[in-house]
């Protein structure tokens, strides 16, 4: 384990030159491009299998030790968001509108060079360890599952991601067992009334006041439908009716995001969403078409995966402290990778100290302490090693 620390460390400056290239030149997701291209060719050069378009634009790259045993996937995604980055850094990106505003490149960083010092320890390793790059996490229907769906998790035993995240200190390790990440779902509304003059009202059907109403109404669904014991989010993000001054719409255009952890919760704010709409619109006699589209289901952490990483993370250089973290409400597709096969998702603090104002992720100021993925390396690498060992020691056991 000494080794795994000592050479991560000695090429940390690699790793921050990997993640501001990356930072300079960001690509947004489904159109992926040079950044799979770059992550193949450095895997290639280890002496890697590795396998390009996975599932449209991913890479999966695999490491054989030099011992049998179980096989361990580690994942990393690589898609920038329709950002345009604010940050005055000589890495700022270069892409006019496009900015890794979510720590996309640090993750790949993280496990292009934690990949370059497991190779190194090879010969050492009792089983074998996949590295999967993902595209498109950031744009639903995502590319976990396409990837899943053309072989990624084939032969995987254990899985396990981390997410540099920038609201949390440096030096934190946050686990949680069970939800960890909400289901994030979106809703369009549109509301069909009668335009018409401003001066005569009475003549028609206005589609803000319907669509107003019905803003207000859906704000009491998560209040007075859902049991206080569960949690729900639903927020509008977009109410559109552009006209004159002196215009009444003639339609009006709601779209909104649910995030829930529990499906019977999902399903009843589906449900009762439309409920709301049908009856504010029918109340006004005004038309309306609905439609809701599930995104990524819930990120859940199985026990004894979450509780292994939390105790190795105790002994990694740069952990300050680990400790069991509050469910977010931000969506994840590495929610279906568990689902297949158990493992376990957590973050690694990233936010400096030194920071006179820390901005969240999404934001055009976004940005991270880079010394965590140090750190998000030191326990992916210590996690893979300290199951294949263990998984190995086990079955001696057992015979």
């Amino acid at each position: 384990m000494e080794k795994l620390y000592d050479r991560l460390k000695e090429l940390y400056p690699e790793m921050v030159k990997i993640r501001r290239h990356l930072h300079e030149n960001p690509e947004l997701s489904f159109e992926e491009v040079e950044t799979p291209k770059y992550i193949a060719a450095y895997h290639e050069e280890l002496g890697h299998d590795v396998r390009r378009n996975v599932g449209g634009r991913g890479v999966v790259a695999v490491l054989r030790g030099g011992k049998p045993g179980k096989t361990v996937a580690l994942r990393a995604d690589f898609d920038a968001l329709p950002i345009q980055e604010e940050n005055d850094v000589e890495y700022r990106s270069k892409v006019d509108g496009v900015m890794h505003a979510c720590g996309h490149d640090g993750h790949t960083a993280t496990l292009l060079v934690l990949a370059k010092v497991l190779n190194r320890l090879k010969d050492e390793l009792e089983g074998t360890i996949v590295f999967i790059h993902q595209h498109a996490e950031e744009l639903a229907p995502g590319g976990a599952i396409s990837m899943i769906e053309d072989g990624c998790l084939d032969g995987v035993d254990v899985i396990f991601g981390t997410h540099l995240w920038a609201v949390t200190p440096f030096g934190c390790i946050e686990h949680r067992t069970g939800p960890f990440m909400a289901a994030a779902d979106k809703f369009d509304i549109v509301i069909q009334g009668k335009g018409g003059h401003g001066a005569q009202p009475h003549l028609t059907k206005d589609a803000v006041v319907i669509g107003s109403q019905l803003v207000m109404n859906l704000q009491q669904l998560v209040s007075r439908r859902v049991n206080p014991l569960d949690a729900a989010v639903l927020s509008v993000g977009a109410f559109e009716a552009v006209n004159a001054f002196n215009v009444i719409a003639d339609t009006a255009k709601i779209t909104g995001t649910v995030r829930t952890f529990k499906e019977d919760v999902r399903a009843l704010m589906e449900r009762e969403i439309e409920r709301v709409v049908k009856g504010t619109c029918l109340s006004a006699d005004a038309g309306y078409s609905f439609s809701y589209k599930r995104g990524y289901p819930a990120v859940v952490n199985h026990k004894e995966e979450t509780e292994f990483v939390a105790r190795v993370a105790q002994d990694v250089p740069g952990v300050v402290k680990v400790v069991e973290g509050e469910p977010q409400m931000g969506g994840e597709d590495f929610a279906y990778y568990l689902e297949h096969v158990k493992g376990t998702f957590f973050y690694t603090g990233a936010q400096d100290e030194n920071w006179s104002e820390t901005y969240p992720h999404h934001h055009p100021k976004f940005n991270i302490d880079e010394r965590a993925m140090l750190v998000a390396a030191n326990t992916l690498g210590a996690a893979a090693i300290t199951y294949l060992k263990e998984a190995s020691k086990n079955a001696e056991a057992a015979v």
